[in-house]
């Protein structure tokens, strides 16, 4: 039968000595009916009958007979000292010969031949348990291995499936399915019941993913197909606003907000319906730019008109009468908003934000001149001065009689109290 042999290093070949049909009359003789008999011992075995031939003739057949045996033991010692072989198939090879060996139909030293064959197997009965054993521990491994590979797939089913991400757990089931077939067809081959539990438990978390994939994908095809039946009549909304122009903008924008809340319709289909909602929408905007192209244009000369106003109402700051400045900003004020809207509005806000600097300018130069020359702040000025003008001569009157008193404190006092009354009063403009 076909062997496989492992590598390894073949020792040199041992050929046995198949025995010479000469030495057959040692172990056989021929009767004369041609009955063919091989001495065993002290007794002699019939192995057949060769009546149409010589004695030697007769002898020689079973003597190639049990050469032919010799030969197949040569063989199996050869392959046993030169190593790589499966001692357990050497074994059972030798086993099956020690069994033609025995009451073999041969001439031949059969005794020797057989213990030949019982040495060959007792020699390999260690190499075999070793064998066994390391065929145990390669077992158990694979057991081992197997089992990682069915766990691994029970913690994904045991994940919160509506939670994770199909696309990388698809890949990670079909990693272990892959890894599964592998070492299923390179891995030594477990026991029967072992692999088949295992596989039940690969099969099952494999099942429950698989069902969780489908429910999802499902649902989320009913999410889809929702949310593309919303934006399929939102798109024919917008195109409808096609013939109101600018004017639809206001609409397209409401639009615009359902759009963003319809949530995903699959990537495919929103992109498809994400390009016509567009197309709508770029249609106002494109009419609403053409308006505002021709009210640039428009704006022009009112900008130019503008922008000479402003160099005019610098005198404003620069005359002193303020009745005339106030007079002067007026009537650039009523020329600036006869000339009408400007566009676009940023240009316009950036020409009132300088008009409205020279405003505020001449703002605060009236409040400071009015609160300077209101009459209730000029009587209570009066007022003040009044008292303070009569506090002063109280206190040159006390000052002149301390010094003739010759009482300093008191005309350190005096003097003190009479220079914050003559501070109070300069503020006042006495």
């Amino acid at each position: 039968m076909p062997l496989t042999r492992k590598a390894a290093t073949p020792a040199a070949p041992i050929v046995p000595a198949a025995p010479a049909v000469s030495d057959a009359a040692e172990w056989g003789r021929v009767a004369e009916d041609g009955t063919v008999e091989v001495r065993e011992g002290d007794s002699w075995r019939s192995v057949g009958q060769y009546p149409d031939g010589t004695h030697e003739e007769a002898l020689a057949y079973f003597a190639r007979k049990y050469d032919d045996l010799a030969l197949k033991l040569g063989t199996l010692e050869t392959r046993a000292q030169g190593g790589g072989a499966s001692a357990s198939d050497l074994t059972k090879q030798a086993t099956h010969l020690l069994a033609e060996v025995t009451d073999a139909a041969a001439v031949g030293d059969l005794a020797g031949l057989r213990a030949r064959v019982e040495a060959l197997i007792a020699s390999l009965s260690e190499a075999t348990a070793k064998e066994a054993e390391a065929a145990k521990e390669a077992l158990d491994a694979a057991i081992a291995e197997r089992t990682a590979i069915v766990e691994k797939a029970e913690a994904i089913a045991g994940r919160d499936l509506a939670k994770v991400q199909w696309k990388q757990v698809t890949a990670e089931m079909t990693e272990l399915f892959e890894a599964w077939q592998a070492h299923q067809q390179n891995g030594p081959r477990l026991p029967k019941g072992v692999a088949q539990q295992l596989w039940k438990r690969f099969r099952d978390a494999r099942s429950t993913v698989d069902k969780a994939r489908r429910a999802f994908f499902s649902e989320l095809d009913d999410v889809h197909r929702a949310a593309r039946d919303v934006k399929s009549r939102l798109v024919e909304r917008a195109e409808a606003l096609a013939s109101r122009g600018i004017d639809g903008i206001p609409a397209y924008r409401g639009l615009l907000d359902e759009w963003k809340a319809a949530g995903r319709a699959g990537r495919k289909a929103d992109d498809a319906l994400w390009a016509k909602f567009k197309a709508a929408g770029d249609a106002l905007y494109a009419a609403r730019a053409e308006q505002s192209a021709a009210e640039e244009a428009e704006s022009a000369p009112k900008i130019e008109a503008r922008e000479a106003l402003l160099v005019e109402a610098k005198a404003v700051a620069d005359e002193r009468d303020l009745k005339r400045a106030r007079a002067l900003l007026t009537r650039i004020q009523r020329q600036w908003d006869e000339l009408g809207r400007i566009f676009p509005r940023e240009k316009e806000r950036a020409l009132d934000d300088r008009l409205r600097t020279i405003e505020q300018a001449l703002k605060s130069r009236e409040e400071v001149d009015w609160k300077k020359n209101n009459p209730e702040t000029k009587a209570r000025a009066n007022d003040m001065s009044s008292q303070l003008t009569e506090a002063i001569e109280k206190l040159e009157a006390e000052l002149a009689a301390a010094e003739q008193a010759g009482d300093a404190k008191a005309v350190k006092q005096a003097t003190e109290a009479l220079a914050a009354r003559r501070a109070w009063l300069s503020a006042l403009g006495g």
